[in-house]
């Protein structure tokens, strides 16, 4: 895979980590998290949406949804 694709992946799984263990978040506390703009955190989460793994609740916050996920490194 391409340098930039590798970096896309590793920051989704790490916003998936971040959401899991924190419960539900706001975009902006992803934002601040991951030094990214907000338009990036949500492609972000638009491609976890799509896979089932987060939804939101309310507008501009953000949980794991109980659909198992295997996390490899």
């Amino acid at each position: 895979m391409k340098n930039s694709t590798d970096r896309m992946l590793t920051r989704i799984k790490s916003v998936y980590m971040f959401i899991y263990e924190n419960g539900t978040v706001s975009t902006q506390e992803l934002v601040d998290e991951f030094g990214t703009t907000p338009r990036t955190i949500q492609r972000d989460l638009n491609v976890l949406a799509y896979n089932g793994l987060v939804t939101s609740p309310s507008r501009g916050k953000w949980t794991t949804t109980d659909k198992k996920v295997r996390i490899s490194s």
